[in-house]
């Protein structure tokens, strides 16, 4: 039997568009990568995590798919069921075509604001527990060999130490370019917080961290939730641009894309992936794998 022919262009763009349908199919209907570019969800997540989102969870809006703002069709479908106080999602910014990650905090109806840094729902305080100390590090890469080193406390590669013994609390460590450094020192710095564990009414307890109670974003209005949206805010409560400014405000039902599934991958600063010779100080190893954390 005669051999059939093979044209080489033909299977080679043949290659290149089903492993794109591919993709796409699979980015649409399953799970999405997104890696996280800002600290607004200390301690959950930190700058430099790459995780998996869940697309199937709470069904597919016109978001779920490329191309999703041109507005082809409102409303979701194959909903499992509805975001739930306390999960970990990404959403498409209201107007934008931007994709941010927070916490949802309010569902539709419900009441939500701050008092002098405390969290109300439903005009009830939500519980705020288990203080415990908490170190944001922001660095020059140019440092990270050598290290940090300021009064007890140093810092060198992803690990913090005070008075020579490893810290008996938890941190995130991120280095930035000494260019970004230079030109703004204001992001390279080391600052304390606190850690609660903060309990939501239905029961969900998860990690905050706070620098104090008197940030702007400490004393809100009320607000009130409306029919098809969801309030949402970041874990890093003085360091997040949420529900509570205007450019977020309340995120439509249809915007959500998925709930956060787990961390796959994490560095605390970007190098190229051939340079193993960072890989020690660059991977955050105990990150890899983690679920999403509350």
């Amino acid at each position: 039997m005669p051999l059939k022919k093979h044209n080489a262009a033909r299977e080679w763009f043949d290659t290149i568009f089903y492993g794109g349908l591919i993709a796409i199919i699979f980015r649409s209907l399953l799970l999405e990568p997104f890696n996280i570019p800002s600290g607004s969800m200390i301690p959950s997540l930190h700058v430099g995590d790459h995780i998996f989102v869940q697309k199937w969870v709470y069904g597919y809006s016109r978001y779920s798919f490329p191309f999703g703002s041109w507005n082809l069709w409102n409303g979701r479908f194959f909903t499992m069921r509805e975001p739930a106080v306390g999960d970990i999602i990404v959403f498409r910014k209201p107007d934008s075509t931007i994709d941010y990650v927070k916490r949802l905090i309010g569902v539709p109806g419900d009441k939500i604001q701050m008092k002098n840094g405390r969290l109300y729902i439903n005009n009830k305080m939500i519980e705020r527990t288990n203080p415990r100390p908490y170190i944001v590090a922001n660095l020059p890469k140019s440092i990270r060999s050598v290290g940090y080193y300021k009064d007890n406390m140093s810092i060198k590669g992803n690990k913090i130490w005070i008075d020579n013994e490893p810290a008996p609390f938890n941190y995130t460590i991120e280095y930035k370019s000494d260019s970004v450094c230079q030109s703004n020192p204001y992001e390279c710095t080391v600052y304390r917080a606190t850690e609660y564990t903060e309990i939501l009414p239905n029961g969900v307890e998860h990690s905050i961290i706070e620098v104090g109670d008197t940030a702007p974003l400490d004393n809100t209005m009320e607000y009130v939730v409306p029919e098809n949206h969801f309030f949402f805010m970041g874990d890093n409560r003085d360091n997040s641009a949420d529900s509570r400014v205007e450019s977020v405000s309340y995120v439509p039902r249809d915007n959500v894309l998925g709930n956060v599934w787990f961390i796959w991958y994490s560095h605390n600063y970007y190098a190229p992936m051939l340079a193993v010779w960072n890989w020690g100080n660059k991977m955050r190893w105990d990150r890899f794998g983690m679920g999403k954390k509350k």
